[in-house]
């Protein structure tokens, strides 16, 4: 694993504890279920980043387990919005310089109010992408604090 996204030079740069997991990709985009088979890791440990856009034309990440999805009407709460939807998928590179299925909360072109689900809160340690499809990092919720800004909520569908 040569090739370092932005998320690991940034680890990197802040000497942020990580482990780097890579698997083989195809053209579609694994699920996040599978990304967790694919490393031999238990999915609720697995998070995904999603970016979404509230209704004062705000943008919001959020990081849920793989095997759950985001709940807008919760997500909407925490970032204290109206309403919150998913961004269209053409529009995730040209704002956060990351692809579909490939999405870092770290090293986005720019900071975004980030919320982790609360299930990370007691998890000694949660992966995510590293960046780019193929590639993951697993650290502790308070490493990932030191790279990027966030808060936990209760975002997740029941």
């Amino acid at each position: 694993m040569s090739d370092k996204t932005n998320a690991v030079r940034i680890l990197d740069r802040g000497k942020i504890d990580y482990k780097r997991y890579s698997y083989p990709a195809g053209e579609v985009p694994p699920s996040g279920e599978e990304v967790a088979a694919l490393i031999g890791q238990d999915v609720s440990k697995v998070f995904k980043t999603l970016v979404t856009i509230g209704k004062s034309h705000k943008n919001y990440v959020f990081m849920v387990p793989v095997a759950k999805e985001l709940d807008l009407k919760k997500a909407a709460v925490a970032a204290g919005e109206k309403s919150i939807e998913m961004l269209k998928s053409k529009e995730l590179l040209p704002l956060t310089g990351y692809v579909h299925g490939g999405c870092s909360p770290i090293g986005m072109k720019k900071f975004f109010p980030t919320f982790v689900d609360s299930s990370a809160k007691d998890l000694p340690s949660i992966i995510f992408s590293a960046g780019k499809i193929g590639q993951q990092i697993e650290t502790s919720p308070q490493n990932l604090a030191m790279a990027v800004k966030y808060k936990f909520a209760d975002i997740a569908a029941d």
